[in-house]
């Protein structure tokens, strides 16, 4: 379900900090991959197995690292750390 390469982002339209961080990404021209739980709800089950919680959303970085709700500045940093901004 995730690439080496791509940034995989798991959350849900309802979820405030989702719409936030999807926004953001798309304001900062990031290509990613959204996985929406409401459309694919096992997915639930890897993105808690990714960061051993259930929140959202979950972002999963190329370096396999992930951010379970983060703030901009988490990603923007994150981002910037992996030269992809």
């Amino acid at each position: 379900m995730t690439s080496p390469s791509t940034i995989t982002m798991f959350g849900a339209d309802w979820c405030r900090d989702c719409v936030r961080t999807k926004r953001q990404l798309d304001s900062l021209g990031i290509q990613y991959t959204y996985v929406d739980l409401v459309a694919d709800p096992a997915a639930a089950d890897v993105a808690r197995e990714i960061s051993g919680r259930t929140n959202i959303p979950v972002v999963v970085y190329p370096d396999a690292s992930h951010h379970v709700e983060p703030s901009n500045d988490d990603v923007e940093t994150k981002l910037r750390e992996l030269s992809l901004i």
